[in-house]
């Protein structure tokens, strides 16, 4: 079995993210599952930043504590991550460059910028030096990464080929010197597997949706979805547009819906704090929006390239007044795909916004994920009506009361259709009233889409038995670590399951109270200071779970502090 940990580390701008993307794509390519996670500081060069990158013979969740081989760029990197090295593990490191008062076993030195000037006539092909070395001492295919390093630099004349060479001097040297480092892994087989983040998956969804307009002001972690976008607009007939501020993006966002074009925007949770006087407009005219906010530690700008699942509360009650919407949490990238493509679907049936609450981990963690099954994915508007519908309805009512809450859509010149709406409280034609009797039939009107919203909103996910002894619940990005931590624990013989939730509002109480029924106790994973999904839980079902793990330090969970700290609880 493979199971291998490869951590990089340098600063900012010395390529360490493009380096462990790269080692990522080659063991792909050679039939293996790859999980990353990109830990990096607010700054364009200097600092500190590190990948982890998990490579193994089946579908892999999470990064590990271990590591196998650290890739160090810098000296910085030894001293700050040596500890975290196996017994018999690896530090490849440039030997012409940094010094060590001790050399042992685990000191793999190799002429990094040597070898990126001699192989390939610059020494910023150093980080390539360090790729071929890597795979080199794991004796692994060096053609995989020649084919991985031509794609990345196809189309910059020589730039492909002396990467190329620069790596393959790497992988020469350490063949050549180190031919004693016991661990090896071998190619399994071809594999057309995408290496994608959560962020692409995202884009990929929106557009699988038939998205076509799509506003953001750039905010980590969400600007990769709008880079994307920005990349294939000409191809999906696409309009993306930056405008100056995140409350003149939700603005446009908000208009091209109402003109009946599938809307979207992506942001941070400072950014949605702007957004949100725009989000209860949506609510009040009852345009279908959908909204990516990706969670980062705040208040403020915190730490703005970290993790948290802080905004879970805010963004089910954010904006003043009452209206229903949906909020969705992927827990994988692949999910990140699915649950997109259904946000627009619900937009749209319920004439509400809908919110994709990701978070930093998921949306820049790179994990591998088979080919999106496109028959999974239909197109619902809703009740839009084409002119022959209006002319047989008559006068066409905007906001029309129905039994259902949702009110037959017309778009803008729809032939015979006056459509109106009021960011006041309207009549059912959509003009501004001040009349008790009807602000009370509105209100209510929009409520009753909540039925229907919950009806569609997916079961959590239940991981092991239906009972257990222990239940551990979390949602969104922790799904990973806590899988993994149950089968830990399982395997040491505890009885545990893992309640997870994906689709967080309207709240699945039912599901939710029947597990925590079968479990003699329940903790609640998430990474926040408060612990918001127990709070949302208690209030919802009624049920007080046993305790809390909690992490906010920026970092997401590993499955191996996932178990330390339950074991803490239940000793």
């Amino acid at each position: 079995m493979v199971d291998f940990d490869f951590m990089v580390g340098g600063e900012a701008g010395q390529g360490v993210q493009s380096i462990s993307q790269v080692l990522g794509k080659t063991f792909t390519r050679g039939g293996y599952h790859v999980f990353a996670d990109q830990d990096y500081e607010s700054r364009i060069r200097g600092g500190h930043s590190f990948s982890k990158i998990r490579v193994k013979n089946e579908p892999v969740l999470a990064v590990a504590e271990p590591v196998h081989m650290l890739i160090a760029l810098n000296k910085e990197t030894v001293d700050l991550h040596r500890a975290e090295l196996v017994s018999q593990g690896a530090i490849v490191y440039d030997s012409e460059r940094v010094t060590f008062a001790v050399q042992d076993p685990l000191f793999y030195g190799v002429p990094l910028e040597r070898l990126a000037v001699e192989r390939g006539g610059n020494k910023i092909m150093m980080n390539s030096v360090a790729l071929g070395a890597a795979i080199g001492l794991v004796n692994y295919d060096f053609n995989l990464l020649a084919q991985v390093l031509t794609e990345q630099f196809a189309g910059r004349g020589t730039v492909a080929e002396n990467n190329v060479e620069a790596a393959r001097g790497g992988y020469q040297y350490v063949r050549e010197y180190y031919s004693k480092y016991g661990m090896e892994i071998k190619v399994m087989g071809s594999s057309r597997r995408m290496l994608l983040t959560g962020n692409d998956a995202i884009a990929l969804g929106a557009l699988a949706a038939g998205c076509k307009f799509m506003a953001g002001y750039p905010m980590t972690p969400s600007t990769p979805i709008l880079e994307y976008l920005a990349g294939k607009a000409g191809d999906f007939g696409l309009a993306v547009v930056q405008p100056e501020d995140e409350i003149s993006v939700i603005n446009m966002v908000i208009g091209a819906a109402f003109a009946g074009a599938r809307a979207m925007t992506a942001t941070s949770g400072g950014g949605f704090c702007l957004m949100v006087e725009g989000l209860g407009l949506a609510g009040m005219t009852e345009t279908p929006i959908v909204v990516v906010e990706g969670q980062r530690p705040g208040p403020a700008i915190g730490l703005p390239t970290r993790m948290e699942q802080g905004d879970l509360e805010f963004v089910i009650h954010a904006s003043h007044g009452e209206f229903p919407r949906a909020v969705l949490a992927p827990a994988t990238v692949e999910d990140a795909f699915y649950l997109t493509t259904k946000a627009f679907n619900l937009a749209e049936k319920y004439q509400t916004p809908v919110i994709i609450l990701n978070d930093h981990y998921l949306a820049t963690c790179y994990s591998t994920v088979d080919k999106f099954d496109l028959s999974r994915v239909n197109i619902e508007r809703g009740d839009i009506l084409s002119e022959e519908e209006v002319a047989k309805q008559g006068e066409y009512k905007r906001h029309q009361i129905t039994e259902s809450g949702i009110s037959p859509r017309a778009l803008p010149l729809t032939k015979g259709a006056l459509v109106v709406t009021d960011a006041d409280e309207h009549d059912e034609e959509g003009h501004l009233i001040e009349s008790a009797e009807i602000r009370t039939q509105m209100v209510l009107k929009r409520q009753r889409k909540e039925k229907g919203i919950k009806q569609e909103i997916g079961q959590p996910w239940l991981y092991g038995p239906r009972r257990a002894e222990t239940t551990l619940v979390g949602w969104g990005s922790t799904y990973g670590p806590l899988r993994e931590a149950v089968d830990i624990l399982r395997k040491e013989g505890q009885d545990v399951n893992l309640l997870h939730l994906n689709e967080l509002w309207p709240f699945p109480s039912e599901t939710v109270s029947e597990v925590l029924d079968g479990a003699k106790r329940s903790f609640v994973v998430e990474n926040n200071a408060t612990g918001q999904l127990a709070h949302l839980l208690r209030a919802e079902t009624g049920k007080k779970i046993t305790g809390k793990i909690l992490k906010f330090d920026g970092r997401p969970f590993s499955p191996m502090h996932i178990v330390g700290e339950l074991k803490k609880e239940v000793s």
